[in-house]
């Protein structure tokens, strides 16, 4: 079984080492506007390659080719997979059809045999730094767009799952509850994210094996992430401080989820991601960072018994 054919299930899993991921944002490259110095693509997927990753997700648009058959044809030429893409787009508002949109990066995915659509929740604004709050007619019709999606996404062969992501509309374990609750849509558990917005990624997947259909792995300081929630820093800032860490070097518990997913029969990719902000060429080492969390995921993962045969 290959690791892009996998979702949750009963099956025996691919080993956990051959499903692991990278993803651009590690290297600094982000859709939001001013976020840092962007590294060409040629270069994130030399350096993804020669850690020995498996596959990558898209990153934003504009770092791959426009083109379905472009975007396969790079990734194909780096020895890369594709697992999937972050697609964040506006699904509370009723003026708004976000299908469109989700469409045309589904078209790319299939070509590149990818299996998964991320979805975030977006608020409509540009940045991740505030955010309005949903009435119950926007969770209604969020609820619902993500219904749709998830239907589309499986008439194509593909995995819809939604990120709770700091700034969008579904950032805490509350609000990703009410989804889990009110809608059928897979959940892609990103661990760093969960708990700046208040949630228990451990939790998470200790409970909700079977509705997790992609992870994103991420190591936070807690110490950012109180100042986030607390107002006192923009999530900006606080990645500019170096809230994101190498996965072993914060405050998430890797060893406890990746048992307790590989426990419950999770069979897809983990991500690693760390989101960066650049400041310019030269300076900081991206691929050093991803190399440190290669190394502690296989590591716990070897110690818990999840590395597969």
């Amino acid at each position: 079984m290959s690791a892009e054919d996998t979702t949750t299930g009963t099956a025996a899993a691919a080993p956990l080492a051959n499903r692991v991921a990278g993803a651009p944002i590690s290297w600094g490259v982000c859709e939001v506007p001013g976020w840092g110095h962007q590294l060409e693509p040629a270069t994130v997927l030399r350096e993804m390659r020669e850690l020995g990753l498996a596959a990558t997700e898209f990153g934003p648009d504009g770092f791959l080719p426009d083109t379905p058959e472009a975007k396969a044809s790079t990734l194909a030429g780096f020895g890369l997979k594709a697992v999937g893409q972050f697609v964040p787009v506006v699904l509370h508002d009723p003026a708004h059809d976000p299908l469109p949109e989700v469409e045309r990066a589904m078209g790319g995915l299939v070509a590149a045999q990818a299996s998964t659509v991320v979805i975030a929740a977006a608020t409509g604004q540009a940045g991740y730094d505030a955010r309005p709050e949903l009435d119950d007619s926007g969770w209604s019709t969020l609820l619902g767009n993500l219904d749709r999606i998830t239907g589309a996404a499986a008439d194509r062969g593909l995995v819809a799952t939604l990120h709770p992501h700091v700034g969008t509309m579904i950032e805490s374990g509350e609000e990703t509850a009410r989804v889990l609750d009110g809608s059928r849509i897979g959940l892609c558990l990103d661990t760093g994210h969960l708990l700046i917005g208040g949630g228990d990624p451990v939790a998470v997947a200790r409970r909700h094996p079977d509705r997790i259909a992609h992870v994103h792995l991420k190591d936070v300081r807690t110490d950012w992430a109180r100042r986030v929630r607390d107002g006192e820093a923009t999530y900006t800032e606080a990645v500019a401080g170096g809230m994101y860490v190498p996965l072993g070097r914060g405050d998430v518990d890797i060893a406890a989820i990746v048992s307790a997913l590989e426990g419950g029969g999770y069979q897809g990719w983990y991500v690693l991601e760390q989101d960066t902000i650049l400041t310019g060429p030269g300076g900081a080492d991206p691929a050093r960072d991803v190399r440190a969390s290669l190394e502690h995921l296989l590591s716990v993962a070897g110690e818990t018994g999840e590395m597969g045969t």
